[in-house]
């Protein structure tokens, strides 16, 4: 299936300040940025036909392609002063580079790389910031079994904060963990029928507008997953992800059990 990766936005809360241009896919996570771990995600299930929608920091995304260096994640021999590679990340991946805007919102740049996923039956999504385990191909089967338009990953509140029950009088009556609440949180990772393409409208939001309405129809198909998920939003969360892959805990590249 094709991947279509929402790569365009500013990400204000990983920004150091005005002067950063750096867009959040383009974000360190050990040796590799984090839009690669994703792409590598997502190829360890045979899905190597990428659409990347550009916006802010463009540039940055595109130059990091077109000057990749094989090298810095896989074996290599050199010989009478050629390199020779043991292995590749990305020599079987198409990569579609599209600009998309740099104000768009979600369902806007899936607008506007609708007709290179017309033809599909089904096609996956991401927000390109996230994390996950999950077992995409079991996903997919599971879609196609329910018969829903759409799908999206949902997992448990990832807040640390507490909710406070409190009485008219002010009293506080109990304290509850967020991630203890009986609720499901949107998790980024969605697979996509044909049929969402014709919801799309101009500047439309994917999940609120989308599909939103694809709920109220009973359409949508919430797989949920308490595996490993975590976002890298925001500076102290792409570092936590940063660290655990220096440690070695790196529950999300599933392709390393495969090459060991």
């Amino acid at each position: 299936m094709k991947v279509v990766l929402f790569c365009g936005g500013y990400g204000m809360r990983m920004r150091n300040g005005s002067d950063d241009m750096i867009p959040k896919p383009m974000q360190m996570i050990g040796p590799r940025p984090l839009i690669w771990h994703v792409m590598r995600y997502y190829a360890h299930f045979g899905h190597k036909d990428f659409i990347l929608c550009l916006g802010f920091g463009a540039a940055h995304i595109k130059n990091y392609f077109l000057t990749y260096q094989e090298a810095v994640s896989n074996d290599f021999v050199i010989r009478d002063g050629e390199v020779e590679l043991l292995t590749s990340d990305i020599s079987d991946w198409t990569i579609t580079f599209v600009d998309t805007g740099p104000e768009s919102p979600i369902g806007e740049r899936l607008r506007r790389v609708s007709h290179f996923v017309a033809d599909d039956d089904y096609f996956l999504a991401n927000y390109a910031d996230v994390l996950t385990d999950a077992p995409m191909d079991t996903i997919i089967e599971k879609v196609k079994e329910s018969g829903a338009a759409a799908s999206m990953l949902v997992v448990p509140p990832q807040s640390s904060f507490h909710c406070v029950d409190l009485a008219d009088s002010g009293t506080v009556t109990g304290i509850t963990p967020v991630s203890q609440l009986p609720i499901w949180e949107n998790g980024g990772f969605f697979v996509l029928s044909r049929d969402v393409l014709d919801l799309l409208t101009e500047d439309c939001d994917l999940v609120e507008d989308v599909c939103g309405k694809l709920a109220a129809d009973g359409r949508l198909y919430g797989y949920r997953h308490v595996g490993f998920w975590k976002p890298a939003d925001t500076f102290k969360e792409r570092a936590e992800l940063d660290a655990g892959y220096r440690r070695g805990e790196r529950p999300w590249m599933l392709w390393e059990s495969v090459a060991s």
